[in-house]
């Protein structure tokens, strides 16, 4: 054997520790549907990033969502609602993205709504026991109440179901709380130098995005049972340096030829004002201005269907 196949590769000095006062970690934002964490994300943020609209499972993916100033980096991971009903695989699919958020955090943000404690609310109680990480327990919606006492018997018995290092309560709505939030997630987050660059508000794409806003659109627009049974590709998405404007084409993807009908709308209409509200948040988004036209097709069983999700983009990886 000769001396170069016997020479072990030199040992690097390991990295000196860090010594600034420069916080950052992960935050995960968890809970079951339509308790509000979006727009709490949202709030904490101080812009809208994650999609919001009064129906549950409005959100479908995990985001992360960066909050960065001179002192600190805080990096808030927004989830689908952890549910109990798994009977479709996008269904799955949203509690396999919510669960990985508790991975590799530094802190569990649990999000409730005031007065209302569910079998789902237990269910992410039940994940919450084997934390090793603190759990910040967030009572959302208390401006239902006009009185906090009020609120005192629930705070009492959700006491007795979920063990937590700090409760507070909280308005998304209002924004009530939100600075308490920052001050306790900060207590929590190691000193380390900031994992993203100052500029970055997300880690997700332009594109992504974009999608999300145009079935934030179909979620708000239509009744009960379309916006469930229906997604959003993104076709075409290119800057027009002549026009200088960017070009985008969304397909608006349904079950069965009714939703399609119900999208589209009397005339027209419903798909065409779906599409005037999506491209004025488009613009802001790219802050630039945005030929954007809408199309439906039919596509049966997508959202039962492993393949088609995967190529439609719910998978694992960020895009």
């Amino acid at each position: 054997m000769s001396d170069t196949e016997n020479t072990l590769p030199p040992i690097e000095p390991p990295k000196d520790p860090y010594t600034g006062d420069y916080q950052s970690g992960f935050v995960a934002v968890i809970g079951r549907p339509n308790v509000g964490k979006s727009t709490l994300m949202n709030s904490l943020l101080g812009q809208k990033l994650s999609i919001t609209s009064p129906k549950p499972q409005t959100t479908r993916h995990r985001i992360h969502g960066i909050h960065t100033t001179d002192t600190h980096q805080i990096c808030f991971i927004d989830t689908p609602g952890m549910h109990l009903g798994e009977s479709k695989s996008i269904n799955r699919y949203m509690n396999r993205a919510a669960s990985s958020a508790f991975e590799d955090v530094d802190v569990v943000l649990f999000v409730v709504e005031a007065g209302k404690w569910t079998r789902e609310d237990q269910a992410v109680a039940e994940k919450c026991k084997h934390l090793t990480v603190p759990l910040i327990v967030l009572v959302n919606k208390i401006d239902k109440y006009k009185r906090m006492d009020e609120l005192f018997p629930f705070l009492e018995k959700m006491g007795k179901n979920i063990t937590f290092d700090q409760l507070i309560p909280v308005s998304a709505y209002s924004k009530s709380g939100i600075d308490i939030i920052e001050k306790e997630v900060l207590k929590c987050l190691p000193k380390q130098e900031a994992i993203f660059p100052e500029d970055y508000i997300t880690d997700r794409s332009s594109r992504f995005l974009t999608s999300e806003i145009v079935r934030e659109k179909l979620m708000r627009e239509l009744g009960e049972e379309v916006p469930y049974g229906s997604t959003v590709e993104i076709e075409q998405f290119k800057f027009d340096t002549e026009e200088d404007r960017w070009i985008i084409h969304a397909l608006i993807l349904v079950e069965r030829q009714g939703q399609k009908q119900i999208v589209i709308g009397k005339k027209g209409e419903l798909i065409k004002r779906m599409g005037t509200h999506a491209r004025k948040d488009i613009m802001n988004l790219l802050d630039a201005r945005v030929h954007l036209e809408l199309w439906v097709k039919v596509k049966e069983n997508w959202s039962d269907d492993e393949r088609a999700l995967a190529s439609l983009g719910y998978t694992d990886e960020i895009t």
